[in-house]
């Protein structure tokens, strides 16, 4: 009897062993998976930030166009100051839209897990948007001084 005891008592061991095997194989996938999981959330994260630098950018391009495009529209319905004024208002949100999108790409808050993509290089982010600046600017120069190039 206690042979069969030993027996059962050995094979249940085996049978132990096996699970944990299984177990510590399971939970190495587990953890691999869960780490993908978190690379390709930090991939994702990198995209939403290029897509709202996106939207900035494209906001701003936006308004820069009204805000040159005021003095045409607007010419003979509403007074001159009206015309500059919302000139250049626009051209001063295109500005500001061209700075924040620099802003909230560089100054992302908390850092993400490292991604496997790259993100766009903070000085070409600074040299274009600060081109656009500039001719936001020399938009806003043109609007205050009369020379719009249509007229």
């Amino acid at each position: 009897m206690t042979e069969s005891v030993d027996k059962k008592v050995q094979t249940s061991a085996e049978q132990t062993k096996v699970a944990a095997e299984r177990t510590a194989v399971a939970a190495e996938v587990t953890k691999d998976s869960a780490d993908r999981r978190t690379e390709l959330a930090a991939d994702r994260t990198v995209f939403a930030a290029e897509r709202n630098y996106a939207a900035w950018v494209r906001t701003g391009l936006a308004a820069l166009a009204s805000g040159v495009g005021a003095k045409k529209l607007l010419a003979g319905v509403v007074p001159v100051w009206m015309i500059v004024g919302t000139g250049t208002l626009l051209v001063l949100f295109s500005a500001f839209c061209f700075g924040a999108a620099v802003w909230r790409q560089l100054f992302t808050g908390a850092p993400p897990p490292l991604p496997d993509v790259r993100r766009i290089p903070p000085p070409i982010l600074i040299l274009v948007n600060g081109l656009l600046m500039i001719v936001a600017f020399a938009a806003l120069f043109s609007l205050w001084l009369g020379g719009t190039g249509g007229d």
